[in-house]
């Protein structure tokens, strides 16, 4: 309880500094805790709001609520909220461009996105130079990289063959870019790495725990 508070308030601060420079016609909002079958809800930087599956708050309808998630509606589209990851941004897509992401106790930058419209959980690593994903993430993700370029990989037992592909669309928060280039690992992996071929597609700030990818033109 007293972890969940504590991410609620830090939270509240960070939708609060972004409530000013968010675009009017998006809606910020974040899962801040789970309060028996309640949902407690930041909206836009304002006082968390414990919702019950089906009631609305600030024109976020919760629709259902799990142990450590909850499943929002804003105006038809339809977001998973987990405890402890950074707001997303929900409303004029075409307008969304920056993507405020927080820290873990580790020091890592990890939450979920898409691949080509299928769901993945990623860590940011400016170390490497493509996107990396795992074959098993690749193969539930529907990746066709056996037609990709063959290319030999180091890994724990020895060289193996990987592939390098393009892929159509990654979407980290609401932002979305395209024809990113990427290699498909032999071994499996616990994340899929963001490199500097999609981070290159941002203006990268860091501050403490929180980092701000802001798309470039």
């Amino acid at each position: 309880m007293l972890k969940h508070l504590r991410q609620m308030a830090e939270l509240t601060a960070l939708l609060a500094a972004l409530g000013a420079g968010a675009a009017q016609a998006q809606t910020a909002v974040a899962l801040a805790g789970i309060l028996g079958n309640k949902a407690l809800l930041v909206v836009n930087g304002g006082a968390p709001r414990g919702v019950a599956a089906g009631e609305s708050h600030s024109g976020v309808k919760v629709l259902s609520v799990g142990k450590e998630e909850a499943v929002v509606e804003i105006d038809g589209a339809r977001r998973p909220l987990r405890l402890g990851e950074a707001p997303v941004s929900v409303g004029s897509r075409t307008s969304a461009r920056r993507v405020v992401l927080l820290a873990d106790g580790r020091g890592h930058f990890i939450n979920s996105g898409m691949i080509n419209g299928s769901r993945m959980q990623y860590m940011v690593d400016t170390g490497a130079s493509t996107v990396a994903i795992g074959r098993p993430d690749a193969d539930r993700m529907g990746l066709q990289y056996t037609r990709g370029q063959p290319v030999q990989m180091n890994t724990a037992n020895g060289v193996a063959q990987g592939w390098r592909i393009k892929l159509d669309s990654v979407r980290i928060g609401d932002v979305e870019v395209y024809g990113i280039e990427a290699v498909v690992t032999p071994q499996g992996m616990p994340y899929v790495l963001l490199g500097n071929s999609v981070l290159s597609e941002f203006q990268m700030t860091r501050t403490n725990d929180q980092m701000v990818l802001e798309k470039r033109n």
